[in-house]
């Protein structure tokens, strides 16, 4: 699949910018399975452009990361072209910029999915990185800001327009948030309505669900998010399903108390020991979701602080599990 010009995916399953989450350790983690595309944490202009270190770290990457895509935050002009001079420095595949995230720290600023109610802003601002980007540049939309604001097709068409490369769109409205149904059809909608790929997300927790995605919208491929959380076999999976129409079997425990302790050394490694074991609190939960007698480890790998103590908790998983 050409996702760009210049860029030829095989896989039609991408890994989405995530903040918080998609570090290089865990983009690293989830290339082993089978994510070929993956996205840096989406990144704010203004804080690139005062050169923020928290910031810069974000865009850290190697060799073994690619293809990569970086997503830009924003709304002014002057912040935008600075944070593009600046990525002039870092390697990297595909810009994509954000006028998706609903949450109202960003809605407030006037970014994200607030751009939704000013089509004619986010136009103008897509043709500005289109003119000046190194890279291509595609943009990740909503449904609208609620459902009696649904002028997605008319934004997707406006995008296309302004020369972007390929459209990123979430199913829901930014009033939903995360929550409620998927609107396949508006999807589907904007598919056929452009030239350019289409790349939908929106519940892509699993192979039957992804390939719902592609059968009811005809999207080009499919962005994975929240489906990743503890779950970086999601690619293996769903590629799986799509292949064979069933699901493959899931990870041992033992395969997944491997991968757990892989991921804490990969963050430790990353973030020095004390960054690394709080970072991955919040990995060592959704790891073991589902698992039994699970509350007392939870419990304790939220309290812990060394990378010995986090290693304990993973290691005791098993146990519990054989009780």
């Amino acid at each position: 699949m050409f996702l760009t010009d210049n860029l030829k995916l095989r896989s039609r399953l991408i890994l989405a910018p995530m903040s918080g989450i998609t570090d290089l350790p865990f983009r690293l983690l989830n290339r082993r399975f089978g994510c070929e595309l993956a996205f840096v944490e989406m990144i704010n202009a203004r804080s690139l452009g005062y050169k923020s270190k928290k910031t810069q770290r974000l865009l850290s990457t190697d060799a073994q990361d690619r293809p990569l895509g970086v997503q830009l935050l924003g709304k002014e002009p002057a912040y935008l072209l600075r944070a593009l001079d600046i990525l002039n420095s870092y390697k990297f595949d595909l810009l994509d910029f954000n006028a998706a995230c609903p949450a109202p720290k960003v809605t407030k600023r006037g970014e994200g999915a607030s751009l939704l109610k000013d089509p004619e802003k986010l136009g103008g601002i897509l043709k500005l990185l289109v003119e000046n980007s190194p890279v291509p540049v595609t943009v990740k939309i909503r449904l609208g800001w609620d459902k009696t604001e649904s002028n997605t097709r008319e934004i997707a068409l406006a995008a296309q327009d302004a020369g972007i490369k390929a459209v990123f769109i979430h199913g829901r409205t930014k009033m939903q948030e995360y929550h409620g149904d998927v609107d396949y059809d508006v999807i589907a909608k904007v598919k056929k309505a452009l030239r350019i790929p289409v790349i939908a997300s929106g519940n892509i927790f699993s192979g039957e669900l992804a390939k719902r995605m592609f059968d009811e919208t005809g999207c080009d491929a499919v962005l994975i998010a929240r489906g990743a959380l503890g779950n970086p076999w999601i690619f293996r999976e769903i590629s799986y399903f799509l292949e064979h129409g069933k699901e493959p079997a899931r990870p041992s425990v033992i395969s997944i108390i491997e991968i757990m302790s892989g991921h804490l050394d990969a963050c430790v490694g990353f973030y020095g020991e004390k960054a690394g074991v709080v970072i991955f609190r919040k990995f060592f939960s959704w790891y073991t979701k589902g698992f039994r007698k699970i509350r007392p480890l939870r419990e304790g790998s939220s309290r812990a602080k060394t990378q010995e103590t986090m290693r304990e908790m993973i290691e005791a998983c098993g146990r519990y599990q054989k009780q």
